[in-house]
């Protein structure tokens, strides 16, 4: 079973993930988002006592919370940040304002690797399938762990709620096409490791999300030898 250590970063409570398989020495991290020198103590001292090291990044999409230890890291390691080429003008965009909402200004100084949809990203020996849900940003990915049945889901699916898309490059239809059309089609049993907030699984999502009921719910199909329904003033 791969390894999962979530650590929640900087004033938007973004999760970054620490990911790594069984007996392994390298590890991938998703949205490193630690933005000071405490959070980055804190994600280097459980590296260190891991005995971990970093083989790669991946980016569910560039917004400044996700992004903003991308620098530090890609430096002390020369490794490989993975990004959906839709988002290179989300991240230089950002990069603008970073110090406005008190992130480094170096948070966007990183190169990325582009992924595709239906692609995969291997590294630490681990396989991440590659789905395209823009609508939050315009290359907002989610990445699946196909075996262990995990889904890093960014900001485009949340428990309870869908990420937001009155953001710059925001749109709220192909956000809502992303998750219905790709991820809800995904197993029940599906675990769901958002970019804020909790846990939860594909199954919770379809079955109890107040904000997916209109577009998940299948309508009852009519029966014909049915009685008529009579309607009294």
């Amino acid at each position: 079973m791969t390894n999962i250590r979530r650590f929640s970063f900087n004033p938007l409570c973004e999760e970054c993930s620490v990911v790594w398989g069984p007996g392994a020495k390298d590890c991938v991290i998703i949205d490193p988002g630690s933005s000071n020198a405490e959070e980055r103590g804190v994600l280097d001292g459980f590296l260190t006592s891991q005995m971990l090291r970093p083989a790669a990044i991946l980016l569910t999409h560039a917004h400044l919370d996700h992004i903003c230890d991308c620098s530090r890291l890609q430096e002390a390691y020369d490794i490989p940040i993975y990004l959906h080429p839709d988002d290179l003008p989300t991240k230089d965009e950002f990069a603008k304002i970073a110090p406005t909402f008190g992130f480094p200004s170096e948070s966007a100084l990183f190169r990325t690797v582009a992924v595709s949809d239906g692609g995969s990203v291997t590294e630490a020996g681990i396989s991440f399938k590659v789905i395209h849900t823009p609508g939050h940003s315009p290359g907002s990915v989610c990445y699946l762990l196909e075996k262990d049945g995990i889904l890093f889901s960014g900001d485009t699916l949340f428990a309870g709620t869908i990420g937001r898309t009155d953001l710059l490059f925001g749109d709220y239809d192909r956000l809502m096409r992303s998750i219905t059309d790709k991820l809800m089609t995904l197993p029940d049993g599906t675990a769901v490791l958002p970019g804020h907030g909790a846990t939860t699984t594909i199954a919770d999502e379809r079955n109890g999300n107040p904000l997916l009921e209109p577009f998940n719910i299948k309508e009852e199909e009519p029966d014909p030898d049915a009685p008529p329904i009579r309607i009294h003033p």
